[in-house]
């Protein structure tokens, strides 16, 4: 993985993002509905950066704001799904 990055959450943009020295390396689509829930939509790597685990990263910082919002996450993109799926302690914000 790389050394210098940083996970970044955009309400504005509604865009979960991983920033690498400056380069966009991964970029997940949510739509914050409401005060409630957060819809994740797409998630894209970089093919540069695939491999790398950024999809879960991702998966996980959505997971933390929706935790400390006290809100639910519906993810209709299929990797969102998959990793929702083998990861049973991500339940609790379904």
């Amino acid at each position: 993985m790389a050394d210098n990055y940083k996970v970044e959450l955009d309400r504005v943009k509604e865009l979960i993002y991983i920033d690498v020295e400056g380069e966009i390396a991964a970029e997940m689509n949510i739509i914050i509905d409401g005060s409630d829930r957060i819809i994740i939509e797409h998630t894209l790597v970089s093919p540069k950066y695939n491999g790398r685990g950024f999809g879960k990263l991702m998966v996980a910082k959505a997971v933390e704001y929706a935790r400390q919002n006290g809100i639910k996450i519906t993810p209709h993109c299929e990797y969102a799904k998959s990793v929702f799926d083998k990861t049973p302690d991500y339940k609790d914000v379904l």
